[in-house]
This record gives C-alpha cells, sequence and structure tokens, in this order.
C-alpha cells in the first residue's frame, strides 16, 4: 500500500522573497487546518541573498529545490518484491513468483542488485538442458539438489557442489552399467545393493536413492572411502529426473550484464523511452544509495500518480517550474495578471490586486482565525516589504501597509530599520557571479509570438547600482536568445529615489522601449525611468502595449 504523498506549495522560478516566504507561510497555514495530507514547501531556483538574509534571520531553513515536477518512479505504484539471494534454487525461484504473482525477480547481494531472472528465463534454461551434463555446469549445491528431490543427506557435505559428470539411471544390470559410469556422475537408484556398490567403484560422485530406498552400513562406508554422497528421497526415479534439474542456482544462468535499473527520482519520459527498447516486462528500482526498493513495469506507467501542487505569486507556464503541465495542479494563489496557466479541472484560485502575496495570505490567516507564530509573521512581512519596495512601489495597496504593519508587531521588528538591513543584504553581490546576479530575479513573459526576459535589482544604494551595471550590461546580448527569449530587459532600481535605469538588448529591444517609454531619456544603452520601480505594474503592462503597435 502506498504512503500518503506530500502536496507541494511552490513558487516561481528565480524565487523572490515573496515566492519563498508564501510558499512556506501557506505551507504552514494548510498544515494547521487541514490534517488529511502534508504539506511541504519547496523552491524552483536558487535564493537571492536578499531572501537568504531573510530566512536565517527568523530561523527558517531553505525549502528544498525542485527543478522539474514531472512525474518520477516515486510516483508510481512500486512492487515491493524481496530480492532474491542468487543462491535460490529455480524451484525456489519459480514458487515465490507463484506466490507474489510476479513475473521477474532482483537478484541482490546486500541489498544491491546483482542480477535479473524472469519467468521466461527460467523456461528457456529448461529447454536449453537437453544433455545429461546441463545440471553440473550448473553447479547446484548438494543440499539444493536434496532439498528440490525432497530428500535428505546421509553423507556428505551439503554446501560441497555437483561440478562434474552427467546425470544417470543406474537400472541396468551392474556390468552394463559401469560400461557408461564416469568419474564425478550422480547416479539416480533404487535399492539394489550391488548397482550402488559398482557406481561408487566407478567413481560415482553422487547416488540418490529413490523410492524410499535406505543405504545399508555397507554402502555408507563405501561412500565415505570414496568421498561420495548419498541421497535419500521417497520420490520415484522419474520425478527425480524431472525435479532435479530445479536445484540449479540462479546465479548460474541469471542476466548480470547490463541490467536496466531506475532510480526513485528517475522521470517516467526516460523510464517509458527505456522500457520500450528492451523485452523484460518489470524493472529494478533503487534508492539513493543504490540500495534494492521493488520493481516497476509497463503497466505502473498507465496507473501513475501525478505530482500535486499549490502555486504561490505566479500563474504563468513560462515561469513555473519544469514540466508543469504534467502536475495536478490544486491551488493557486497570486498577485499578478492571470497568466496561461490551465487546469483540467476547477480549483481554488485566489487573486486579489495588492502588492505582494504575503498580504493575501496574512488575511486568510486572520479569516480563519489561526494565530501567526513570530518566525511567520516575520516572513510575510519580510515579503510585503520587498516586493513593494517598502512601500514606494505602485502596486502597494492600503491592504499591503496595514497587513506589514500588523505583522511587524508580531515579529517584533521595526520595519524601516528590518527593510534597510534586508534590502542591503540582497544588494551585497560581490560573491555572486554575473550570471547569478542576472537570473536572481529573472521572470520571462510571452505575448503572442513575442517572448522576452526581464530581472530586476533593487537597492536603496545607488552607488551600488552603478557597479551592478558595469556588471551586468556585457552579459545582456550573450544572454539574449537563451530559454526562447529574443530580448532581454534589467531594471536597476534606486529604492530611495523611486526610480529605475532600464538596460537592454536585441535586435528589437530599443524599439519596444522606445514605444513603451517615448518620453524617457535614453543614454549609454539604457532608459531612465523615472518613478518606475515595478516591473508588474509598470512596466510589462507598457511592454504590452507597445508590442500591439509594433
Amino acid at each position: 500500500m502506498q504512503q500518503e504523498r506530500n502536496i507541494i506549495v511552490i513558487g516561481h522560478k528565480n524565487p523572490d522573497t515573496d515566492s519563498i516566504c508564501s510558499a512556506i507561510a501557506y505551507a504552514h497555514l494548510k498544515n494547521m487546518t487541514t490534517h488529511s495530507h502534508h504539506y511541504v514547501p519547496m523552491r524552483a531556483g536558487e535564493i537571492s541573498q536578499e531572501t537568504m538574509y531573510v530566512l536565517d534571520r527568523f530561523n527558517m531553513p531553505v525549502p528544498n529545490y525542485l527543478g522539474d515536477i514531472g512525474a518520477q518512479v516515486c510516483d508510481m505504484e512500486i512492487r515491493r518484491t524481496p530480492g532474491a539471494s542468487k543462491d535460490m534454487t529455480i524451484k525456489q525461484a519459480w514458487d515465490f513468483m507463484a506466490e507474489t504473482d510476479a513475473v521477474t525477480l532482483a537478484v541482490t547481494e546486500e541489498d544491491r542488485v546483482i542480477g535479473l531472472i524472469t519467468k521466461g528465463d527460467i523456461a528457456q534454461t529448461f529447454m536449453e538442458a537437453e544433455d545429461s551434463r546441463f545440471l553440473s555446469r550448473m553447479k547446484p549445491r548438494y543440499r539444493d539438489i536434496a532439498d528440490t528431490v525432497n530428500g535428505t543427506i546421509v553423507v556428505g557435505d551439503g554446501d560441497d557442489r555437483f561440478e562434474e559428470g552427467k546425470v544417470l539411471v543406474g537400472a541396468a544390470m551392474v556390468e552394463r552399467m559401469q560400461e557408461h559410469i564416469e568419474p564425478g556422475d550422480l547416479m539416480l537408484m533404487v535399492d539394489r545393493v550391488e548397482n550402488q556398490i559398482g557406481a561408487l567403484e566407478k567413481g560415482a560422485k553422487v547416488l540418490i536413492f529413490c523410492l524410499g530406498a535406505k543405504a545399508n552400513e555397507e554402502v555408507i562406508a563405501k561412500a565415505r572411502t570414496e568421498k561420495a554422497v548419498i541421497i535419500e528421497t521417497s520420490m520415484d526415479t522419474f520425478a527425480v529426473c524431472m525435479e532435479i534439474h530445479k536445484s540449479v542456482p540462479l546465479e548460474s544462468f541469471m542476466l548480470k550484464e547490463d541490467i536496466m535499473t531506475f532510480r526513485m527520482d528517475d522521470y517516467t519520459d526516460k523510464v517509458r523511452a527505456a522500457m520500450a527498447s528492451t523485452r523484460h516486462r518489470a524493472f529494478p528500482v533503487v534508492d539513493s544509495n543504490d540500495c534494492y526498493v521493488g520493481t516497476i513495469s509497463r503497466r505502473n506507467l498507465l496507473g501513475i500518480q501525478k505530482k500535486r501542487v499549490i502555486l504561490v505569486d505566479h500563474n504563468e507556464t513560462s515561469q513555473a517550474v519544469d514540466n508543469i503541465n504534467e502536475a495536478e495542479i490544486l491551488e493557486i494563489v497570486d498577485h499578478h495578471r492571470l497568466g496561461t496557466l490551465q487546469t483540467l479541472q476547477p480549483i481554488y484560485f485566489v487573486n486579489q490586486p495588492v502588492g505582494c502575496t504575503a498580504t493575501i495570505l496574512y488575511e486568510m490567516f486572520v479569516e480563519k482565525g489561526i494565530e501567526i507564530a513570530p518566525s511567520i509573521a516575520g516572513l510575510l512581512c519580510a515579503a510585503v516589504i520587498s516586493d513593494t519596495l517598502m512601500f514606494r512601489s505602485p502596486t502597494c495597496t492600503l491592504k499591503d501597509k496595514m497587513a506589514a504593519g500588523a505583522l511587524a508587531l508580531l515579529a517584533d521588528i521595526d520595519i524601516e530599520a528590518f527593510a534597510t538591513e534586508m534590502f542591503e543584504a540582497g544588494s551585497d553581490l560581490g560573491n555572486k557571479s554575473e550570471e547569478e546576479i542576472f537570473y536572481q530575479d529573472y521572470k520571462k513573459f510571452t505575448f503572442g509570438n513575442t517572448s522576452f526576459g526581464v530581472g530586476q535589482i533593487s537597492s536603496m544604494s545607488a552607488d551600488e547600482l552603478q557597479e551592478i551595471k558595469k556588471r551586468i550590461q556585457p552579459l545582456l546580448r550573450h544572454e539574449c536568445g537563451k530559454n526562447g527569449v529574443s530580448m532581454v530587459f534589467f531594471l536597476l532600481t534606486d529604492i530611495r529615489n523611486s526610480s529605475s535605469e532600464m538596460l537592454y538588448a536585441g535586435d528589437r529591444a530599443e524599439e519596444l522601449a522606445d514605444i513603451a517609454f517615448k518620453d524617457a531619456p535614453k543614454s549609454d544603452g539604457s532608459y531612465y525611468l523615472e518613478g518606475v520601480l515595478s516591473r508588474k505594474k509598470q512596466l510589462i503592462p507598457a511592454f504590452m502595449r507597445a508590442i500591439n503597435l509594433m
């Protein structure tokens, strides 16, 4: 029986503080109000310096990374069939397959997969067992031979193996029988003492007495002298002939090379393609330590369960974690324009024209009468301050200011001092590469046939922004064309002066900027945008209108 799967709460790619903090806070709220499932916050990109400062300040662990939400092996119904020992006999394996309704067994040693055996392999092995030396080539242990024919070892070491010779039925007269015996042979016999002695004299290694025949003291003494093995069974000779080959160990004919295994975190598109290239019906699954878990088959692909997810702070396919269309979206909580995501059925969708997703979550806590812990209040307050640029952004509403004030009291922080520390931490990018800075807060937008990307860095220091500009500007053209975008823009936002400098690259980027901000001063490959702080409310709407005019 599969255990209850977690429900993932996640923000957009290249997550900002609102995206991370809202995912953590909403997962916390859901876990407090819903006890039938467990909600886990995750992230779809690297954590920014600003967000890291916030998480450290409130002793909150960084959510685990999830770069692709496509179905994985761990989402499949895994058949938890125990691994088989390489010393297991065909009879034991066949009986075990019958009990577990399995057609494939993984052969394991210390939890590692060392072989694979199928019912088809077993059947083929018997079809190829056409000569009397087949058994010795497979080298079964004497105890396994005895167990397979329901026998008992009277003389000999059960751990030794039958490694040479052929299988004969000793039913002829002694002289005639001895003409065919060679040293090392295995003889099926009844209660003729002269035949038993004669076989041992010619070097027979194993005597199996059928039909309940018993070895007398003379035969036992002779066997010990010749270092032979005696096994007694109540089965008749024909039955022993039919069963004895089932004593061979799996190690002798299992598949040992090029075993196709899948890991728990492998994606099903890879699994599907790999399964199509081989005849096997079931395949071993291993965990991150390469320890055997169970098996999966093609049939398991049909009933695979999609990952269940709640999205916060976005509703655009281009901004969502990879393969979002393969997941089951349960809820969306957002404050942006309606995007391109589609669902197969109605979902709980909250979208409000406020400056921050965290403001919406604060209202949810209040509506449900759930007390907000100081650490969660701190995260939500930080998100509001970050997304509204300490209430300077045109996206900021009265709701945002009221929420931030209430949350600051709960978290015991001074908004002005905390905001300064947070923004300074976010703009301290000395240890980051140009690519890391560029993609720290980067989003892709698509309108019709036009796709472009916009990155943004905010700081309280104009001098610091100029240093970032020197590092970022040479990178823009190099990044243009990646990820399916034809133009890229980068906003250097001065929080204190409520303005932004916009860098650009791409064949039609300047044309788009000229139409969108025709009166903006332009110099040195950039535009000075007075009063522009919000990518969502000021930049993107202007670009949308401009694209319609191009």
